[in-house]
């Protein structure tokens, strides 16, 4: 079985987006994010940002193979707004993203389904505004070796290209890396292999 370690997500905060329905508006925004503390940032930015709005509605899903998500109607009927935002995040398959939705009451009333149309598209909007990139899900090691054992472990690095991410070079030497998770496996035991030479998953 081939294992699945890439996942898309968005490169930067998209360009405000404007949805129009009824005299109602609808401010879309999708936002990189990787925990719930940055969500709460950029919640805390947008609710700065439009102050005098009437709903800050959201939905957000971090992680790559333990998925946190979260839909928030924020006062709007339920389901009716982060439900149908979170829909979007799904259908454009996307991960560590917020999409946020600012609605300014128009004076009439869209009934539940004009809500979720209206949430849904200006969701839909914001994410075909952003560049969608696909990302690796990456495994980090520590490598830990004796100085004298320096050209065995720096062969396999060039051999099979590994990014090192952080070393430590004294007596006793320390390489960070991470790799690819389909090539976990085969590269821990290339270094688990060597005399003196210890790797642990991090």
């Amino acid at each position: 079985m081939e294992v699945q370690d890439t996942y898309n997500t968005i490169l930067k905060p998209s360009e405000e987006t404007l949805f129009k329905e009824k005299n109602s508006k609808f401010f879309g925004y999708a936002i990189p994010v990787k925990t719930e503390d940055d969500v709460k940032a950029q919640l805390e930015a947008i609710k700065k940002q439009h102050h005098s709005a009437r709903h800050w509605c959201y939905a957000y899903q971090i992680g790559t193979e333990d998925i946190a998500y979260r839909a928030n109607d924020d006062g709007e009927p339920n389901n009716s707004a982060g439900m149908p935002i979170y829909g979007q995040i799904q259908s454009f398959n996307v991960t560590n993203v917020l999409i946020v939705v600012v609605r300014y009451f128009g004076g009439v009333k869209l009934g539940v389904g004009g809500l979720i149309s209206a949430y849904r598209t200006s969701a839909q909007l914001s994410l075909e505004a952003s560049k969608i990139v696909e990302r690796t899900i990456n495994i980090d090691y520590l490598i830990i070796y004796d100085y004298k054992n320096m050209n065995k472990v720096m062969r396999i690095i060039k051999e099979k290209n590994i990014n090192v991410t952080h070393q430590k070079l004294e007596l006793r030497c320390e390489l960070t890396i991470s790799v690819r998770k389909k090539d976990a496996e085969a590269i821990f035991n290339s270094f688990s292999t060597l005399f003196e030479v210890e790797i642990k998953q991090l």
